[in-house]
């Protein structure tokens, strides 16, 4: 049985449609108790764990540190210590968020992270508290996730147009768009890797070719017959309490090379995500 913390968020709800995981949420398991999160994973014995759970409010985490930090670090810290007491994969996501966002080259495991902000920095304290906990572990780090259910970029768009001809969407923001599906498929390759003895360690996985949040609208907006024209503005003129980073451009080749997981294209995930809400 693969235990999985998280249900109701965007990864965690395509884990459970690809795969027979036990899924815990905030009522099972409040990522606020590290110790109960902990005790779980012993009460539970399972064959692999897949933290998909996180404080992912980048603006609220600046006022709320101190959740943020409990959540995205402690807690991953506690669950990646008591799978190392039993000796069963861990695998946990982070975020393109631990960098600054500086330059404009994709960013690879080796380089060093310097988060800018509250939630990049609380994940990055979790990543270290997994590796400081031992045993067998694999962070996925990812980026501007999507899908067609929860809160994101690509349903926020699709609101705003019901009402809109035209808006001013950011342009020097350059990322990579990842669909929930995708990343879900590929937790569950990973852990069955390491279930079956592959070295675990850090990897990046993200969508590609790298786009801006105001070039992904433009293809939200064609791909749903939407007529929203888009105009690009600068960060500048788009403040936020956290800053966002510029380049958040993920390269991907170690998972390829280690685990022949190539990164997804997004604008296939956007057709079928788009397909899947006009179902709705």
């Amino acid at each position: 049985m693969i235990l999985v913390f998280g249900k109701t968020g965007q990864v965690a709800r395509e884990l459970q449609r690809q795969a027979p995981v036990t899924a815990l949420g905030r009522e099972e398991a409040d990522l606020q108790d590290p110790a109960r999160c902990e005790a779980l994973i012993a009460h539970h014995r399972p064959r692999a764990v897949i933290n998909a759970a996180a404080y992912t409010a980048v603006d609220g985490a600046e006022t709320d540190a101190q959740t943020a930090a409990v959540v995205n670090a402690d807690a991953p810290g506690a669950m990646a210590t008591a799978c190392a007491a039993l000796d069963i994969p861990f695998v946990h996501v982070s975020t393109d968020y631990v960098f600054d966002g500086a330059g404009q080259r994709a960013w690879r495991e080796t380089d060093t992270p310097a988060p800018q902000g509250v939630y990049g920095q609380t994940k990055y304290a979790g990543e270290e508290q997994i590796r400081a906990a031992g045993g067998h572990w694999l962070i996925l780090r990812t980026a501007w996730v999507f899908s067609a259910h929860g809160n994101n970029f690509v349903k926020t768009m699709l609101r705003l147009s019901q009402d809109r001809d035209q808006m001013q969407v950011v342009a020097d923001q350059i990322g990579c768009p990842t669909p929930a599906a995708d990343i879900a498929a590929t937790l569950l390759e990973v852990t069955r890797a390491l279930g079956a003895g592959q070295a675990g360690g850090l990897y990046h996985y993200a969508g590609q070719p790298p786009t801006s949040w105001a070039n992904l609208a433009r293809a939200t907006f064609a791909g749903a017959g939407r007529t929203t024209t888009v105009t690009d503005i600068p960060t500048s003129a788009w403040p936020t309490p956290a800053r966002r980073p510029l380049n958040s451009r993920l390269n991907c080749a170690k998972l390829t090379t280690d685990f022949g997981i190539r990164p997804p294209d997004w604008k296939v995930g956007l057709g079928q995500v788009l397909a899947e809400l006009e179902t709705e």
